[in-house]
């Protein structure tokens, strides 16, 4: 792998795997020198995302729910033209709701880039509702858009705003349309998040809106996470990669999803 940010999510990957890695096992599998490999450790230990052992390292607490820096290396093609697609569903003067993640926010920058939903210097003639710290700030410099950020208290990992202070907000108004991350969705368990005060949110906001749109690339069809956002009887539309496989698109369909390929 070329650069130390893909191998550092690789790595990551294969812990969340399997809760430990071994350093000659891993320069195998990632084809590079057992060198390497200690040097990625040593560095991911650092930024306490691991726990070096002799020979390897173990799964952090965190580690399960990846930093956005590290996630944003994965499936980035396909989570660009999820973003577009799902940006087209918008139409001007709309109220958007944006949880966190690195879909979403690839989504929050195809809204924000669209050149018929205004320009710099003009009335807003769109309103975003977030609970990401990172979207927001993406947005906050956008004259077009109307920014609400809901309270709560923040998650590192995720750069989300959980808790009451955000779910009391949210009880005060409606969404004509909302994007959900999720960390997985399947036809029987719904749309599920790793972190319950994640998904608790994801719900609330999932609630308010009008049509709720899960953006998933096809990595995460098929997949349950440890808590549940919402049944996909609430889901309207699944906007995914094109490359998804038809069997893992078939029980969507069957429960009434609207799908969109991208």
């Amino acid at each position: 792998m070329a650069t130390p940010q893909a191998r550092w999510s690789a790595l990551l990957e294969m812990l969340t795997r399997d809760g430990r890695i071994e350093v000659e096992a891993a320069a195998t599998e990632l084809a590079v020198s057992a060198a390497t490999i200690r040097r990625d450790l040593d560095e991911l230990a650092r930024q306490q995302m691991v726990t070096r052992t002799h020979g390897g390292a173990v799964i952090n607490a965190i580690a399960y729910d990846l930093p956005l820096r590290y996630k944003a290396a994965r499936h980035a093609p396909e989570k660009e033209r999820i973003a577009h697609a799902a940006a087209g569903l918008v139409k001007a003067g709309a109220v958007v709701g944006l949880n966190g993640g690195t879909t979403t926010t690839e989504v929050a920058r195809a809204l924000a880039t669209r050149s018929d939903l205004g320009s710099e210097g003009v009335e807003p003639s769109l309103t975003v509702v977030t609970n990401a710290l990172n979207i927001a700030n993406e947005l906050v410099v956008r004259r077009h858009v109307k920014l609400v950020v809901t309270g709560g208290v923040a998650r590192p990992a995720s750069y989300e705003l959980i808790g009451p202070l955000a779910t009391e907000l949210l009880a005060e108004i409606t969404l004509d349309h909302v994007f959900i991350g999720v960390d997985g969705i399947d036809a029987v368990h719904g749309a599920t998040a790793h972190h319950e005060g994640e998904a608790s949110i994801n719900r609330t906001l999932a609630r308010r809106a009008q049509q709720v749109v899960v953006v998933a690339d096809s990595s995460k069809l098929g997949k349950r996470a440890f808590a549940r956002i919402c049944p996909l009887e609430d889901v309207h539309v699944l906007v995914t990669d094109k490359d998804a496989p038809a069997g893992l698109i078939e029980p969507f369909v069957a429960g009434g999803v609207e799908i969109v390929r991208a």
